[in-house]
């Protein structure tokens, strides 16, 4: 097994549309060939779109796209584009009158830190393909690019208290199998290196010093308001070779939480609508379990790296200040 850089996983691409002035943006993967798709949303406050069609009971069995966007509800829009600019180029369903391609895709919260009135729409999800396609060559951007743009985490105190992140990858391979992880980080909770459990980001309190999301929870009556309701929601997207079918998309997206829920502690609470989607371009004959345990693998090092490459912006220190 070993690292390598996520743009190496033949038949997908990486994108971005990026707005730094109203901290919100969208990133895009293609998957160029179609792929087999799968989901799981364990968060309470999820945004998505045609979450339904991916379920192994529905017929549809092919995914074109998965679009990770800011914005919140608004921020599904930038699927639309994604879709506008796919069909384009050649890319979708051939349904008979018309390639459809199929797009699916979530949305976090980050209105709360510029202008409240920008959203990704359309023409960010056009821009994001074109993105992916011009640097298809390339490492893709991380840290404060795409749906990582306004994505902070340790927001338990509230905004003024949050640590900027961003977003996110890693990829391993092992015989020809490639499985990377592409993760957007915008959590209530802290975030903790496992390999060393050591915090990496906390809420910053007013003494200089990092508190203890788990512990301020703790100490909480049932009466106390919870700040930020909704404003969280960490996205991620599994790409890998392997041959799957769509249960098995399923089942990889389930078990993959587990990298969110090493990294991320606490994860999954009702204020966050914590999702992770499956694109598998079936080229590889693969063991799943295997397949698993670097799909677990890789969203807990992507998680890191989220935090890890942001920068310090609209008022937030990151990890590196």
């Amino acid at each position: 097994m070993r690292d390598v850089s996520i743009e190496l996983i033949p038949n997908f691409l990486i994108g971005h549309a990026t707005n730094e002035d109203a901290a919100t943006g969208c990133t895009v993967i293609v998957a160029l060939k179609g792929a087999c798709g799968g989901v799981d949303i364990r968060g309470g406050a999820p945004a998505t779109r045609e979450t339904d069609l991916l379920k192994p009971e529905n017929s549809v069995s092919v995914v074109h796209a998965v679009v990770l966007s800011g914005g919140s509800a608004y921020g599904l829009a930038a699927a639309c584009g994604v879709a506008e600019e796919l069909e384009s180029k050649g890319i979708g369903l051939d349904t008979g009158p018309a390639l459809v391609p199929i797009v699916v895709g979530a949305s976090l919260f980050d209105l709360d830190l510029q202008d409240s009135l920008e959203r990704p729409d359309a023409s960010y999800g056009i821009r994001a393909v074109e993105d992916a396609f011009h640097n298809k060559f390339s490492a893709p951007d991380h840290g404060n690019v795409g749906a990582g743009t306004g994505a902070s985490v340790a927001k338990i105190l509230g905004t003024e208290f949050a640590v900027k992140s961003g977003l996110g990858y890693a990829a391993y391979e092992h015989n020809g199998l490639y499985v990377g992880a592409v993760v957007a980080l915008n959590a209530l909770g802290d975030i903790y290196d496992t390999s060393t459990n050591t915090k990496l980001a906390g809420p910053l309190l007013e003494d200089g010093f990092m508190g203890d999301t788990a512990e301020i929870l703790l100490n909480k009556t049932a009466g106390d308001p919870m700040p930020l309701d909704l404003t969280n929601t960490t996205l991620g997207c599994i790409i890998t070779n392997a041959k799957l079918d769509k249960s098995q998309c399923t089942k990889l997206a389930q078990m993959s939480h587990d990298g969110y829920a090493r990294a991320i502690r606490p994860c999954h609470s009702s204020f966050d609508g914590d999702s992770i989607f499956v694109l598998a371009s079936g080229e590889k004959d693969a063991q799943f379990e295997a397949v698993s345990m670097l799909a677990q693998k890789s969203v807990e090092k992507a998680i890191l790296d989220a935090i890890t490459s942001a920068e310090s912006a609209f008022g937030l220190k990151s990890y590196k200040d």
